[in-house]
Order: C-alpha cells, then structure tokens, then sequence
C-alpha cells in the first residue's frame, strides 16, 4: 500500500498541472520520474513512448500507466493511472452539471493562457535533454532532424508511425546500439490480452444490453480504434453520441478538454454525464472507464514481453534509431500544437525567455515555475 499511494500521490500532483497534452506531459514526466525521482532511466523512458505511439489509446496516459506499472506492479499502474486521471475527471465532470450559459471557463482564460506557455517550457527542456542523450553522431542527429521536418511538412498520425518504422530500420541496419539484458523472461500477459479482444469482439452483443453496459461498448470501441491521443479521439465520440448531445454543448466539452490539465480522453467523463442524465456520476464513471481500458489493458499484455524483445541485439538497434526518432517528434510538437497555440504575441515571448531562465539558469522548481506562469498569464493574457 506504501507503494500504491507514492505512485498515486506522484500522479495526483502531475494530473492537477499537466497542461499542454499528449507531448507535453511526456515532458513532465520525464522530468518527474527520470530526472528527479530516477523511477527509470532516459533509455527505458524512451522505450516507453515508442511502445506506446503504436497502440492504440492515450499515449500519454498509456505511459504514466508504464511506469506505475514498473515502480509498483499492476497496482502501480491503477494508481499512476487513477492519480493522472482524477483531477480533469472531476473537473468535466462538474462542468456537465452545470447551467451551459456560465461561461465558468471563460473566467480563467489568463491562467490557462498562461499554463500554456509553462508547457513550452516544459517541452522544449524535454527535447533538449532528450537530444543529449540520443543524438550524439551524424546520424542519430540526421534522424531526429529528418522526422522533424517531415511532421512539419506533412501532419497525422500515420505519417509519424511510418516515420518511427523507417527510423527504426535505419538503426537496425547501422546496428550501433549495444542491448541491455533484460531481467524479465519476456512473457506476455495473456489475460489483458484475451480481455481486450474479448471486450472488442462483444460489441454487438453489448448494444442489446442496458443502457450502462451500451455505454461501455461505445466508449471501449471509440477507445481501441483511436491512434494519435485525444485530438484524433474527439471526433469519434462526436460521431460516436450522434444527435444525443446538442453540437454546442459538445463543443463546450470539447474546450474544456484542451483547457483542464491531463488528459484529452477524459471528455468522456462530460459526455457520459450528459448521456446519463438520470445518473451522471455513474455515466460518466463508465464512460471514461471505457474509453481508457483498451489501451491500458494492451500496455500491461505488451509490457514485459517488450523490454524482453529489447535486450535483443538487432531490436535494440532498431530501438536506438526509434530513439533518436522521438527527438525529432518532440522536436515538432514544441512547434505544433504546444508553440503555437501557446504564443500569440510578443509578450508572451518575453514571458517565455524569463522562464527558460529561471528554468534553466536559477534552477526553479516545477511548482515555482507553475505558479509564474499561472500569475503571468493572469497579469498579461
């Protein structure tokens, strides 16, 4: 239990302040649990994300869920996952109960604003110490610089698996990286798995079932046919609820979505409230369940299985170019979405430069540079 609430406590504080979505909380954590807490160490990070940018489901989330699962087995996992999770659950949540015509997040426009620009930060030191790490010859660097530019130039989530695939035949084929041994036997865990092909499989009998469990078969089935995180879910549960929910209403949770902190996936929550009107809480319980248990169910059928198929020499080659690869993605992300829709004129620039020096010269902490960026915003935004 020690280990159950330290990985939930650790999540609780970075769901309540990771804004900026799925690329920039890989900047938090990398910050939080290989730079500050050493939980696992650059490499094993970088694993991560590659394994999880090719399933299906919140990337992020999935990630979070990865390293729970590491600091303290499945219940790790739960915990990183319910602490990640809780905070822009109950915040959409509330924001389905209440009157449409509040404008409640209108009020806090300056903050979000503001929370923005601390997610630049946060991914460009990301990128930077990422950089160093996995771009240290030619052509690492050459690959990081070539996957940038092309998710300048061409935008969308295949277009980034493809381009891991080719970096990751790049570096099979150079095979500069030397494999760690693993310690796990690299066994999968065959009931995740059987449960997520299960659950998938059983649509059709599940949308002759009740209300709450029709609810679950659409969330889970939105939840394993979405690659590329919350941007790419949104317009299936658009699909997905049809005429059930007013397009403004929609709209309204689809806002607040990008403006909570942690994850996109937890709109869920604000349209299983608004498809349950009898009873919200229980909607929108199942809905973000739902939406969330594919790809968590695949990450913990794939997770030993991937760190024993890494200690292999020919993958880890492939894993070194897979590496350098995720440079380059984050590289573009600091552009788009987390630049531009961060800085819209010169102060905020000035706002940002005063940041990356009290980041990175004066060694503010992260809550330090929270609560900056928070009052800045408010002052400026």
């Amino acid at each position: 239990m020690k280990a159950f609430f330290e990985v939930f406590w650790t999540f609780l504080r970075l769901g309540c302040c990771s804004f900026g979505g799925p690329a920039a909380h890989l900047g938090y954590f990398r910050k939080a649990f290989v730079e500050q807490r050493q939980w696992l160490d650059e490499t094993a990070y970088a694993g991560l994300i590659a394994l999880c940018q090719f399933l299906p489901g919140p990337s992020s989330s999935q990630i979070g869920f990865s390293i729970g699962l590491k600091r303290a087995g499945l219940s790790g996992g739960i915990a990183a996952f319910l602490g990640f999770t809780l905070p822009s659950f109950l915040i959409l949540f509330c924001l389905s109960t209440l009157n449409p015509e509040d404008g409640l997040l209108a009020r806090f426009d300056g903050v979000i604003h503001g929370l923005k620009l601390f997610a630049v930060i946060v991914v460009a030191d990301a990128t930077l110490k990422m950089g160093k790490s996995f771009c240290q010859d030619r052509l690492s660097i050459g690959i990081a610089t070539a996957t940038a530019i092309l998710l300048w130039c061409i935008a969308g989530i295949w277009v980034q698996m493809a381009t891991l695939v080719l970096a990751g035949l790049v570096g099979l084929i150079a095979g500069k990286a030397e494999p760690k041994v693993s310690d796990h036997g690299g066994s999968l865990h065959r009931p995740a798995l059987l449960a997520f092909f299960a659950l998938l499989f059983a649509f059709p009998v599940f949308m002759l079932c009740p209300k709450p469990v029709a609810l679950f078969a659409d969330f889970y089935q939105a939840g394993s046919m979405v690659f590329g995180g919350g941007h790419v879910v949104l317009p299936l549960l658009q699909n997905l609820v049809g005429e059930s929910i007013d397009t403004e209403r929609f709209l309204t949770g689809y806002a607040a979505a990008q403006a909570v902190p942690g994850p996109m996936f937890s709109m869920a929550a604000f349209l299983g409230s608004e498809l349950m009107p009898d009873s919200r809480f229980v909607g929108a319980v199942i809905a973000t369940l739902a939406v969330f248990l594919p790809g968590l169910l695949l990450v913990l059928g794939l997770h030993n299985s991937w760190e024993h198929i890494a200690s292999r020499k020919k993958v880890a080659g492939a894993i070194w170019g897979i590496n350098a690869a995720v440079v380059g993605f984050l590289g573009a992300a600091l552009y788009t979405p987390v630049f531009v829709s961060a800085v819209h004129r010169t102060s905020d620039m000035a706002l940002l430069a005063v940041g990356f020096f009290l980041s990175h010269k004066l060694k503010w902490p992260l809550l330090l540079l929270l609560a900056y960026f928070a009052a800045s915003g408010m002052m400026f935004g």
